[in-house]
């Protein structure tokens, strides 16, 4: 499933699958009620949406649903920095981390991250 393009409201449910899987949708209620302050009718027509997607898969366990992620996080992630990138910064990272720069938006703790992981990245160690 390279062509992911999830809502916010898809991305909090599967936040909640990626950290515990799988959950019922009263557990889901209670987690995305805590988080985002939703309904539970809103969490249902969310998971409804997100199966007619096929990305939550739902088993049945008597009369109780529970709802584990169709979608690798790290599939997701990349996909969605890919999209970020190509639609904000024309698809580079550079005007991205010059932006943040200039704003002065990048801690020291993170400057030298940067570096860290262009090191890595120079040696061919990613």
């Amino acid at each position: 499933m390279d062509n992911i393009n999830l809502t916010n409201s898809e991305w909090y449910v599967l936040d909640c699958l990626w950290e515990k899987s799988p959950m019922t949708v009263m557990e889901l209620v209670a987690a995305l009620g805590e988080r985002r302050d939703w309904a539970k009718s809103t969490t249902i027509t969310t998971l409804r949406r997100m199966e007619d997607k096929k990305l939550v898969l739902c088993t049945l366990e008597g009369r109780t649903k529970h709802y584990a992620p169709a979608v690798q996080k790290d599939r997701a992630v990349r996909r969605e920095t890919r999209s970020f990138l190509d639609k904000v910064y024309q698809g580079s990272v550079g005007l991205m981390v010059s932006a943040l720069a200039r704003d002065k938006a990048l801690s020291r703790a993170e400057i030298d991250e940067l570096y860290e992981i262009l090191r890595k990245a120079e040696e061919g160690e990613t």
